[in-house]
């Protein structure tokens, strides 16, 4: 993507916790619009898309996702969807629980890390193969990785239960597919690290009042620009804050809590 080019956006949503009693209507509908002024070229919802994985909550979350104005859909299912035998809705509604996206030299890989009727979930190292061999088929100049839980344990979420089993080879099985950036939600509490050459960012619920602390429901946008990616976040009805941005030349980058963190150069 040359210089002046229009970027590159991905909107990234997550823990929509459709049907349940802390799901707000409004805020998904706010998020939804706002999505839609920018356009994205991709849109990923990294799970919990019910409260307890039911036909019907299924079908209110799908509703709400056709309106957003975008043919590329990424979607994977969460630890709540997985309730209930959720996951074969999810089948029927959204497709497979894995899947591949490739636009514009930018790959996606998504995988369900849930387990059924439990909060914990795990990649499998059966997947691994599978993962690098999605990530080494063609080339491309930004590599994403999404799944629901969390690789890494997320400040501020109390004592932590949910990091998946695996999640030791997990990550070097990122590291060894060269992915550039790891997306997921599940803790409602929106974080971003680098390791190595690995940057991991998780964004909040965007449509539910089960928040911990002082977080605020929001979504995530990524904008893309050669090899400068951008990460902000966006709490609907209030605006948007950067949350890191790096490069994926140099693996340098700039993180962000309400002002510059650090900015750190390492090995080109």
């Amino acid at each position: 993507m040359a210089d002046g080019e229009r970027r590159f956006r991905i909107a990234h949503l997550s823990d929509l916790h459709c049907g349940g009693p802390y799901f707000e209507a409004n805020l998904l509908e706010r998020a939804i619009s706002e999505v839609n002024e920018f356009e994205p070229d991709v849109v990923i919802c990294s799970g919990d898309l019910t409260t307890f994985g039911f036909k019907h909550e299924y079908q209110v979350a799908r509703s709400y996702l056709e309106r957003i104005n975008c043919d590329s859909f990424v979607v994977v299912p969460g630890n709540h969807d997985a309730r209930n035998v959720g996951y074969v809705h999810f089948e029927n509604l959204f497709g497979d629980r894995n899947s591949v996206l490739r636009k514009d030299g930018i790959t996606v890989v998504a995988v369900d890390s849930s387990e059924p009727d439990l909060d914990h979930g795990q990649i499998g190292r059966g997947r691994y193969p599978w993962i690098e061999e999605q990530f080494g088929s063609e080339p491309s100049h930004l590599r994403i990785f999404v799944l629901h839980h969390h690789l890494l344990p997320v400040p501020g979420t109390g004592r932590e239960r949910n990091v998946v089993y695996d999640a030791g080879d997990a990550i070097e099985c990122l590291q060894r597919s060269r992915v550039h950036l790891v997306l997921s939600g599940h803790k409602h509490v929106p974080y971003a690290w680098r390791l190595e050459n690995l940057f991991v960012v998780t964004t909040g619920t965007v449509s539910s009042l089960r928040l911990r602390g002082n977080t605020r429901p929001c979504y995530n946008v990524v904008e893309v620009n050669g090899t400068h990616v951008s990460i902000s976040r966006r709490h609907p009805f209030h605006g948007e804050e950067r949350i890191i941005q790096f490069s994926t030349e140099t693996f340098e980058y700039e993180k962000y809590t309400g002002k510059i963190e650090r900015e750190v150069t390492t090995r080109g």
